[in-house]
């Protein structure tokens, strides 16, 4: 797609991205077969989906009555709190996510960026470009989010033996670096064997915890009463200062409301609809009221109230499944990563990475190992700074309401282009959820002196790296573009003017109006051409997937040029020889163990041009470094590869 970068391998700076704003979609909707039938699917998402806001009642309701937020245990203060939190899940989750944003599918696909591609269409130049900065904001805050998740989910489960027996203290940090590393180093496997494991674990917690609630309650039925709003209104009105602090941690009982947009696409969007009103919300609820029961009767239990409302000889138990429900939710979280950092290099807003594929029949299952390797350093940094999973509380929340703040917004862009809203319509429903995404993001705001400053710090250097590689390589097409030989003048030329020998090339193209600079750059050094020879434009789509029916556009040029355009969707790895292997052109026979690809490498100098700051030159250039080969991300053979370097100053 062109608003987000459109840049040929040819220079080894990235795949070409696309069509322009009103692109034709190519693509047939996928739909899912990971099981037959809805309730088999909504069993998968369980495991998936659900992980992260599923494990949130380990910590959250101790973290509102947290000594340093001044909120008693008060019956009305803790009516309050619970009153809060079930309309958080109400209102946040159920209405604005499962009901609304849901609805904005890119061809069945989700997240955040899904979603910028979906609004992008037919908009002015200013208003494309503010939506990207906006998306890519919202994706750097996710970054920040995919670090801390893992560290306090898993932090929070393993902190349950202190409550089974104080001796085991010393032994929660290296047990939760042990679990966490063991959990990173497992993820090149892939997720395709274990993850059948994670649907059922992930019932029995969602039972388990709404059995331990529903006990609780029996014991104090007043909880109940929260559902009626007016407790969250009486305690703002009686301490707006203080409830307005507790809301930063009410936040933390939405956290990975996010995920079930973002992963839409993997199961459909009815199985996760199931999901959630019939098996996660309801035990969500019961557990949370089960622990202000709790807390009502025995204040003292507020020291970790989730482990205290089981017997003691349960804690051992639940400690156990809670260990493993977060790790799912951690795995979640890390494979969410993963596919954002893939999106977002196909469309040209991070350098590109080794892209590995875990599984052959899930095309969503990947893994990429320079993301694995610094979310593991982020996470045991976090582990071992913050000690504990109050002190990452502190941290958590920013990054996770400013995303679906963003969300928000690119929804109400979205209702505007794609749904044909009114403005007022958009108003009228949009409003009240944006404000309350603002007030919940306010809260967490306050959080920054205290640890809030981690995620904001992440998200500000992704952003940075981001926004850099985006306008570095428009700086590079418009440098290239300046220089370029128009290809109807060179074919009208290449037939006496140089020797023709056998065999098949392909040059990777930036521009179907201009000769490569790899193509060039071959005539300057070895005055040949290939008999016949393949301009090969990858174009990256605003949809997830490409039929395989529409990868390929073909045209004969004459003189034995052929101008070919491989299309993959946005969530898609590029392969181009397995693509080129379905070419169908008359006469030639195309097999990569005997074609010859050429392709660029190319040198970047930061310069005093009008462009970019002299410090963001040079962060793009060292970026191009790092980034992986071309031949390496287009899965091209090595032993058929011809690299031409070239100096570029931007």
């Amino acid at each position: 797609m062109s608003e987000l970068g459109d840049l040929a391998g040819e220079t080894g700076i990235g795949p070409a991205h696309g069509h322009p704003a009103g692109l034709r979609h190519r693509g047939e909707r996928r739909e899912p077969s990971r099981a037959p039938g809805v309730a088999g699917l909504s069993l998968a998402a369980l495991g998936v989906v659900f992980g992260d806001i599923g494990t949130s009642p380990v910590y959250t309701f101790r973290e509102c009555f947290n000594p340093e937020h001044g909120l008693s245990l008060s019956p009305e203060h803790v009516l309050g709190v619970l009153s809060m939190i079930v309309w958080a899940l109400i209102l946040v989750v159920a209405v604005k996510y499962v009901v609304l944003i849901m609805s904005a599918d890119n061809h069945g696909e989700g997240g955040i960026l899904a979603l910028v591609a979906l609004a992008l269409p037919s908009r002015s130049e200013h208003a494309r470009l503010a939506l990207i900065l906006l998306a890519l904001a919202g994706a750097a805050l996710f970054y920040g989010d995919s670090m801390i998740t893992p560290a306090i989910s898993v932090l929070s489960a393993i902190e349950g033996i202190g409550v089974a027996t104080p001796v085991l203290n010393p032994f929660i940090l290296p047990l939760t670096v042990i679990v966490l590393v063991g959990l990173f180093l497992i993820q090149n496997r892939g997720t395709e064997q274990v993850g059948a494991l994670f649907g059922p674990v992930m019932a029995l917690w969602f039972v388990v915890i709404a059995a331990d609630g529903l006990a609780q309650i029996a014991a104090d039925p007043r909880v109940l009463l929260a559902l009626n709003p007016v407790h969250a209104v009486r305690l703002f009105v009686a301490a707006p200062g203080t409830a307005f602090v507790v809301l930063g941690a009410v936040a933390l009982a939405i956290t990975g409301g996010e995920a079930l947009y973002a992963d839409m696409g993997h199961f459909g969007r009815m199985p996760i609809k199931l999901a959630w009103f019939a098996v996660v919300m309801p035990a969500l609820v019961l557990n949370y009221f089960g622990q202000g029961a709790l807390a009502l009767r025995d204040p003292g239990a507020m020291a970790n109230p989730f482990f205290r409302m089981v017997p003691p000889w349960g804690v051992m138990p639940l400690v156990l499944l809670s260990t493993a429900a977060t790790v799912i939710a951690s795995q979640a979280v890390i494979s969410g990563t993963f596919s954002l950092s893939r999106q977002a290099i196909q469309l040209g807003c991070m350098p590109q990475l080794d892209v590995l594929q875990t599984s052959r029949h899930a095309q969503g299952q990947i893994y990429i190992p320079q993301i694995n390797w610094l979310l593991l350093i982020a996470v045991i940094a976090l582990v071992l700074g913050f000690e504990s999973s109050s002190g990452l509380a502190s941290a958590y929340g920013f990054a996770v309401t400013g995303t679906m703040m963003v969300t928000t917004v690119l929804a109400g862009a979205v209702a505007r282009s794609v749904w044909r809203w009114s403005w007022g319509l958009v108003a009228l429903v949009l409003t009240p959820i944006l404000t309350i995404d603002l007030a919940l993001f306010g809260a967490n705001a306050l959080k920054i002196p205290s640890g809030g400053w981690f995620p904001l710090a992440i998200g500000v250097v992704v952003f940075t790296i981001m926004s850099t590689w985006h306008r570095g390589r428009m700086l590079v097409l418009a440098r290239l573009a300046s220089e370029a030989t128009p290809l109807s003048l060179f074919l009208q030329n290449c037939g006496s003017a140089e020797a023709r020998v056998s065999g098949t090339a392909v040059f990777l193209s930036a521009q179907t109006d201009y000769v490569p600079v790899t193509l060039l750059h071959n005539l300057k050094h070895n005055k040949v051409l290939h008999e016949t020879v393949l301009l090969v434009r990858v174009i990256t789509e605003n949809i997830p997937r490409v039929d395989r029916r529409h990868r390929l556009t073909v045209h004969e040029l004459g003189q034995g040029f052929w101008q070919i355009e491989v299309h993959f969707g946005f969530a898609e790895t590029p392969n181009v020889p397995r693509a080129l292997r379905r070419l169908t052109i008359p006469g030639i026979d195309f097999d990569t163990a005997t074609t010859s690809f050429f392709v660029g490498r190319a040198n970047i100098k930061s310069t005093s041009r009008p462009g970019m700051a002299r410090w963001r030159e040079r962060l793009f250039a060292a970026l191009a470094r790092i980034a992986t080969r071309p031949t390496e991300f287009f899965r091209i053979p090595p032993n058929r590869v011809i690299e031409l370097g070239a100096e570029i100053d931007i």
